[in-house]
């Protein structure tokens, strides 16, 4: 069988093309080399192991013989993981953006020897199709112009490239944001706020978890019911939607729909990291066990499902599986789509028939627009009715029904293990043990944060991003040490053990060196990537939440809890960086405008003495995202004494004295 030099890599993407007949090469000096002693355009194809449309691209262009012929011939032909180097695809994602009006993956760009890009799109047909060119097209228009108007092209990628880092550039105002811009924000999402299906905008629709944090504190901040109902309505109407996986736990990537119902069926770890979190969040808000009760689900998923025998978590599932109804075919959603008659064969006529009153399931089928046919005659499961928490026959439904999927063929798993989305990880079970009084989840955290010293991190607090097969490899970028950093903080405030405050610290400095702009903000990537077209600053909370946000919110929070002021200039100094984005775009960057409320609220604290085990946890279940947590001397009378700015009360001695000092919790 052929294979090219991409089986000699640990990416999971990049094995899934190890034997494709284009002769790929990893991103990397190699490729560099070959394309400028051959005078050749590099053909760069990025994408990840768990989208769809790579895997489709693949089938029907990189396996093609003479498609490969001629990419091999004309090209240089690259592949990388955007999971492993998001640095870099954001540069040419960006590009594509600019030049297209869109963006996803797979991404397909053309650049120089040197790098800089001259054409590009996403996924491109074989042949002409859905109004996009075929693929086969687009490669002979563009060797034959590198070949005709060589120079031409190169002077313009010069452009483009000057173009692009005077577009991208962050512009400090020297001042912080106005007070205004928390305000502007809520107004925004206000506006495109569903008041019908809940979240925002129209169809597809994304969790964003970032614009529900932010909401949650807006209502902390100032009581305004508003930002609670949003946040609520969103929350409840994805958790009963066919976004959620109602037998195992878990979220999909999104909804192709605007009602929640059909989803993208992947699964990523960074989505239930940050779901399960705004969930544990909801709780301590409203009391509310709905919220509990699906933190605890897509936690027990991610122990279950996504998780090394070594304590760290896996990246993704994907969307795509073999479809066990029509042997031979891979489908989407195929592992946890429904016919009736699996239905019935599964729980017997009458327990089907009850379980599909809840579930919201037809006999022929609950799909009803569907334009590639994945679905016909399925059903997605969706809560129709509330299913009461204490029926044993639904319970017995769900628990045999999962039993029944678990014999379909799984998903493939892509089993990397990526140091920030494993950050974001163990702050929502750090959070969720604390806040839940379940001791599981904490120790899963502690284990999994073992792991990342033991794997990814060196001893001055510099990490590497990947980890996979015993590999530990490519440079930590700015949301690696950010994330893991916030991990840290989360560990110590739900467990009090001073390893983790030592060790946030020297991540927050290690991020400092080696990110930090003396004009303001956090660069993706160190000045050692000498693989960039050139440096940038995220500054956009999407699907994850930014660098920049995360680090801004590491660095106030290490301060607040070291007591170290020194801290607050390099948060302060990204937050004057980014009060333009914030003031003419404040949706665009939620999770910083969290970070800012963090920045600017009076410092809260409670700080417990003896044995106060039961004080910790009456104020973990409370929302005190300003707050932070010191224990001091485990033994002897219990005490908690609550701060906030220069005013400390009289030191609580019961459950009941704390609570009456966090009413406004």
């Amino acid at each position: 069988m052929h294979t090219n030099a991409l089986i000699h890599e640990k990416s999971p993407y990049l094995l899934q093309h190890a034997h494709n007949p284009v002769d790929w090469l990893p991103w990397g000096e190699a490729a560099f080399a070959k394309a400028r002693a051959e005078n050749k355009p590099i053909f760069l194809s990025i994408g990840y192991s768990t989208c769809h449309w790579c895997h489709v691209m693949e089938r029907e262009s990189f396996e093609s013989e003479e498609t490969a012929r001629f990419l091999n011939e004309r090209f240089v032909p690259v592949k990388l993981d955007r999971e492993e180097r998001p640095d870099v695809d954001r540069i040419y994602m960006s590009f594509v953006q600019a030049t297209t009006g869109s963006g996803g993956w797979p991404l397909s760009v053309w650049l120089t020897p040197d790098l800089r890009p001259f054409f590009g799109g996403t996924y491109f047909p074989p042949e002409r199709r859905w109004n996009r060119p075929g693929f086969r097209q687009i490669l002979e228009q563009i060797a034959q112009a590198w070949q005709a108007k060589r120079e031409q092209i190169i002077e313009s990628s010069l452009r483009i490239q000057e173009e692009m880092q005077e577009q991208l550039e962050v512009k400090g105002w020297g001042r912080p944001p106005a007070a205004a811009v928390i305000e502007s924000g809520v107004q925004h999402f206000s506006r495109l706020f569903d008041p019908r299906f809940g979240g925002f905008g129209g169809a597809p629709k994304f969790p964003r978890p970032s614009v529900l944090q932010f909401l949650l504190r807006h209502y902390r901040l100032t009581g305004n019911a508003v930002s609670l109902r949003m946040a609520e309505e969103t929350l409840k109407a994805m958790r009963a939607g066919g976004m959620y996986d109602h037998l195992g736990g878990g979220f999909h990537r999104y909804s192709v729909d605007e009602r929640w119902f059909v989803p993208h069926f992947e699964k990523m770890l960074y989505d239930q990291a940050q779901l399960a979190a705004t969930y544990i969040e909801a709780f301590q808000v409203t009391g509310a066990p709905v919220y509990a009760e699906t933190a605890r689900e897509i936690i027990e998923y991610v122990l279950r499902d996504m998780t090394h025998p070594e304590g760290g978590f896996f990246s993704a599932e994907d969307a795509d599986s073999e479809d066990p109804s029509r042997p031979g075919r891979r489908g989407e959603g195929a592992f946890y789509v429904w016919a009736w008659r699996e239905l019935e064969e599964a729980l017997g006529r009458e327990l089907a028939h009850r379980f599909a009153e809840v579930y919201g399931c037809l006999p022929g089928g609950n799909v009803h627009e569907d334009p590639h046919g994945e679905f016909e005659g399925r059903n997605i499961l969706w809560l129709q009715q509330p299913a009461p928490a204490a029926d044993p026959a639904i319970a017995e439904a769900r628990r045999l029904l999962f039993k029944a999927r678990a014999r379909r063929p799984r998903p493939h798993l892509d089993d990397k293990i990526l140091a920030g989305w494993n950050g974001l990880m163990i702050s929502a079970l750090a959070r969720a043990g604390a806040a839940l009084n379940e001791p599981r989840f904490l120790d899963a955290a502690r284990r999994a944060f073992a792991f990342l010293e033991r794997s990814l991190m060196m001893p001055d607090g510099r990490l590497l991003r990947r980890w996979r097969d015993g590999e530990a490899a490519v440079e930590g970028l700015l949301d690696d040490h950010a994330a893991t950093a916030l991990a840290a903080l989360d560990l110590h405030q739900s467990c009090f053990d001073p390893h983790y405050a030592a060790t946030a610290e020297r991540l927050v400095r290690a991020m400092e060196n080696l990110f930090g702009d003396p004009d303001g903000g956090f660069f993706t990537a160190s000045a050692a990537a000498g693989d960039l077209l050139f440096r940038m600053k995220e500054d956009y909370d999407g699907a994850e939440p930014s660098g920049n946000s995360l680090a801004v919110e590491a660095l106030a929070r290490t301060a607040r809890l070291a007591g170290d002021s020194s801290l607050l200039a390099p948060a302060r100094r990204a937050l004057e960086a980014f009060a333009g984005r914030l003031e003419s775009q404040p949706s665009a960057l939620p999770r910083m405008l969290c970070a800012w409320m963090l920045h600017e609220a009076p410092e809260e604290r409670i700080r417990f003495s003896g044995a106060a085990e039961d004080l910790v946890r009456e104020a973990w279940r409370r929302f005190l995202p300003f707050a932070t947590f010191h224990w001091e001397n485990h033994d002897g009378a219990p005490e908690a004494e609550v701060c906030s700015g220069l005013v400390c009360h009289p030191p609580a001695r019961s459950v009941a004295e704390l609570r009456s000092l966090l009413h406004w919790a």
